[in-house]
């Protein structure tokens, strides 16, 4: 990997990380600082920071583990593999009834990420792949999500009211028209997208939510313009049953 924008004090800090959880309570600071040849004062920075960021514990012996906080991280890492496992096998039921592709997505800043799809065979693919990204405001996936956020947390993604990027002559283009379209999403638990993304496609979406009520993320349909009044209602129902299953299977589970 190109180090032009490396950051020296990450990699230590992952080296310091990596070292301690080989061996979990055993090492002090000046064990760690001889076998990775860090000096002393940046060791001692850099478990001061470890320590108050919960990355790492100090025993009672001054020997050190890994950190609750990594815990937290690790363990949502595998429950997005929990939530796709989880959405193909109820995704492949629910494709079928719509005769539509299911896509499961989640929110990263201003942006949807597609994790996961259950296609179903048709002439015109969708290009929503897994790592995919689309501007949030263009979809209903990213609507549906952006609806679970608040007024604060929707004005620091989205700082000013200046046009938002535009994919279609549909997309919507300024702050104030994408909040009242939430306003909409949040009350009626589904949102839309109507030629907003793509020209001739439309979709609905409804949010995913674990235990807490927390959306974590978002699972969508989309299909041909000349089908949405045929299946609107149809796609609508079955989604958000989809979401409501994948939900309780979250609570269930924990998640």
């Amino acid at each position: 990997m190109e180090k032009k924008y490396w950051v020296p004090a990450l990699e230590k800090a992952n080296d310091v990380l990596q070292l301690i959880a080989e061996q979990p309570s055993k090492l002090k600071l000046i064990d760690l600082s001889k076998q990775l040849g860090i000096n002393k004062s940046s060791m001692f920075s850099l478990l001061t920071t470890m320590e108050a960021l919960e990355w790492v514990i100090r025993e009672p012996e001054s020997t050190y583990s890994l950190g609750a906080r990594l815990g937290l991280v690790g363990n949502a890492f595998f429950k997005q593999f929990s939530l796709i496992d989880r959405f193909r096998k109820e995704a492949g039921v629910t494709k079928h009834t719509i005769q539509e592709t299911i896509q499961l997505a989640k929110l990263d800043r201003t942006e949807v990420l597609y994790l996961a799809k259950e296609e179903m065979p048709a002439p015109v693919r969708l290009a929503s792949e897994p790592g995919m990204k689309l501007p949030a405001h263009v979809t209903a996936l990213g609507k549906a999500m952006l609806a679970a956020l608040d007024e604060t947390e929707l004005d620091a993604l989205y700082p000013e009211e200046a046009l938002l990027p535009e994919t279609t002559p549909h997309t919507i283009r300024t702050r104030s028209e994408l909040k009242e379209q939430l306003a909409i999403a949040r009350k009626q638990g589904y949102a839309f997208d109507l030629q907003e993304a793509v020209m001739g496609f439309c979709c609905v979406a409804a949010p995913v939510r674990d235990a807490q009520g927390r959306t974590v993320a978002a699972i969508s349909c989309s299909m041909f313009q000349h089908e949405w009044e045929q299946k609107r209602e149809l796609a609508q129902r079955e989604i958000c049953a989809l979401a409501a299953r994948l939900s309780q299977d979250a609570v269930q589970a924990g998640l």
